[in-house]
């Protein structure tokens, strides 16, 4: 039966990767390939979105959002987005660079109204005078020369391992250092900023960067790689780095938005997609290994605002992932044609298929999921 499914997988795969210019993937066709893949790996629940043309052109959803009460997820089921908030965070504060207040290469500590050094969160780097030359471009291409969070150091404190702006090393420490310069320097309200430029903008109504009471009766529990479950977590506190919780009806038009590139000058849309820091290192966890790969040279693989920038089969593409020992989350777009695949999960074990699955719909097997998903941490 095992070697039945996968023969027609294969064959699925093969039909999938050459789509008609007319007529695109077929949706149909997307759902069984999806369907097929959870059921080889265990993968309790999933959804997907796929964009054409930078319009939403299928969304679905599979498995299951609680397997032990047998709950199907659904498109409008609230899913953790994780990192994949960093993006949308990049995009607002590129519509605040557009207006003109801010500034992607003036330090960070000069937007507060006292020295980094005083606030509490930043006693750990008080001597060190690197604090004053972290800018939002080192955050959003991950070169602050932070530790993805502290409490992963040997002694949970907060120090530099580089120069900012040396190298790419992947950062939650660094978005937080960002929302302060937004929230205490401009005197703005990073949920309130983030709901109506994104979520308000691409009419996103079950998204918040902050838990709602009233997703409580709709929303995905975690399931660990062995299975184990984790009850969704509601997250009290906003967070640049990851506390969006969100849809993939959502989460589709949202990439869409972005992919046609609106609510950006065409001059800062450009900045949010430009390859600006050369990735050379053989994956991206942990985080401050630094072993050269020349698979990063081949592919361009580089640091946009937000996301990561590589050169594919079709041209310029970029993507994000989103990660905890209970979520795996993967958006991927390509410039050229407009089309981008979102992949959101319930259960980490669709890191598994998330490869297989997107480079057949998206007919690129240039996407560098060697350098994403190994060594995850």
């Amino acid at each position: 039966m095992r070697a039945a499914v996968v023969s027609g997988l294969v064959f699925l795969l093969g039909a999938c990767a050459q789509p008609s210019a007319d007529q695109g993937l077929t949706p149909s066709a997307i759902d069984e390939q999806v369907e097929a893949l959870m059921a080889r790996e265990d993968v309790k629940g999933m959804a997907l979105a796929l964009i054409e043309n930078g319009e939403v052109k299928h969304v679905a959803a599979y498995g299951y959002r609680n397997v032990e009460r047998e709950e199907p997820l659904e498109t409008d089921t609230i899913m953790y987005g994780a990192s994949l908030t960093k993006t949308a965070f990049a995009y607002m504060v590129l519509q605040l660079v557009d207006e003109g207040r801010f500034d992607l290469d003036k330090s960070l500590a000069s937007y507060l109204p006292k020295p980094l050094a005083e606030f509490e969160d930043y006693l750990d780097i008080a001597a060190d005078e690197r604090r004053s030359r972290i800018t939002a471009r080192h955050v959003l291409t991950h070169s602050t020369g932070f530790a993805n969070f502290r409490w992963l150091e040997d002694d949970q404190k907060l120090r530099f391992h580089f120069e900012p702006g040396a190298r790419y090393a992947y950062s939650g420490e660094g978005f937080y250092l960002l929302q302060l310069a937004i929230e205490d320097g401009l005197g703005l309200d990073v949920k309130q900023e983030m709901q109506r430029r994104i979520y308000d903008r691409f009419d996103m109504p079950n998204t918040s960067m902050q838990w709602r009471e009233d997703f409580a009766d709709n929303l995905a529990d975690g399931y660990a790689m062995d299975g184990t479950f984790e009850p969704h977590d509601e997250r009290s506190g906003v967070s640049a780095a990851g506390s969006m919780d969100t849809t993939i009806a959502d989460q589709a038009k949202m990439w869409a938005g972005m992919v046609r590139s609106e609510g950006l000058s065409a001059e800062s849309r450009a900045e949010f997609v430009r390859p600006q820091l050369a990735i050379t290192t053989a994956h991206q966890f942990p985080t401050l290994w630094d072993t050269f790969d020349a698979r990063g040279e081949e592919s361009s693989l580089a640091a946009g605002l937000g996301l990561v920038t590589y050169q594919g089969e079709h041209g310029l593409s970029w993507f994000k992932g989103g990660h905890n020992p209970w979520t795996g989350n993967f958006a991927v777009c390509q410039e050229k044609t407009k089309r981008c695949i979102v992949m959101l999960s319930n259960s980490v074990r669709a890191e598994l298929i998330y490869p297989e699955l997107a480079r057949a719909i998206m007919d690129d097997d240039a996407i560098p999921f060697w350098w994403e998903y190994e060594h995850v941490e």
